[in-house]
């Protein structure tokens, strides 16, 4: 998939240096309204259980703690004006932030989950940032969870949904607008489960071999 980046990145350490001063105050230039959401969005419903992407169990084994999910957390978060400064604060940050770059230029690999810790990264990367910093403004990870879509050019693509009290939105790096997940025009595959080991299916259409092409 192609994704959205620019030349130079951040580490993770300045990243989430950027994330703490985003929970203080986050510029309203460009931002979107609370207000400017449907009042009550459907959620993607699953279908039933789908194979995690194996990038995601390798990147579990590296970093079992973003993989843990506590089952009494909130499955939904309540939209609060804070709360959406600080999701699509974080959002437009990362997405600003880092370096765009596929796995096979990266690392040498078609498909590869990480924390893009050097600034550089692709999809997947860019959410599971977003989902670290979210997590650590106070977002419970349960509500968060991993997507995997068929994006407008056919290609696999990575995204992160939260899960609100106006739907299922949807954080990406290829804009900085939060969507609901049905305004995106993404055909939807997969996502996290209940339980982050587990994930459930979004639809019929075959899933994608890796979210890591550019």
């Amino acid at each position: 998939m192609r994704i959205a980046g620019r030349k130079g990145g951040i580490g993770i350490a300045q990243a989430l240096a950027v994330a703490a001063g985003l929970l203080a105050s986050v510029s309203g230039a460009g931002s979107q309204t609370l207000a400017g959401l449907p009042a009550v969005t459907l959620p993607a419903a699953a279908v039933g259980e789908a194979r995690p992407v194996p990038a995601w169990v390798e990147f579990c084994t590296r970093y079992g703690s973003e993989c843990a999910v506590d089952a009494g957390e909130p499955a939904q978060v309540t939209l609060t004006p804070r709360l959406w400064q600080t999701v699509t604060g974080i959002n437009r940050q990362v997405n600003t932030s880092l370096r765009a770059v596929t796995d096979q230029e990266h690392w040498g690999v078609p498909d590869r989950w990480d924390l893009a810790e050097d600034g550089s990264g692709d999809c997947e990367d860019f959410q599971l940032l977003k989902r670290k910093l979210l997590a650590q403004a106070g977002l419970p990870r349960r509500a968060m969870r991993m997507t995997v879509v068929i994006d407008e050019k056919g290609e696999g693509h990575a995204v992160l949904m939260l899960r609100t009290d106006r739907g299922d939105l949807v954080l990406d790096n290829k804009t900085s607008a939060v969507l609901p997940w049905h305004k995106t025009g993404y055909t939807f595959i997969k996502r996290e489960g209940d339980e982050s080991v587990r994930w459930v299916s979004l639809g019929r259409a075959v899933s994608p071999v890796v979210t890591a092409n550019r």
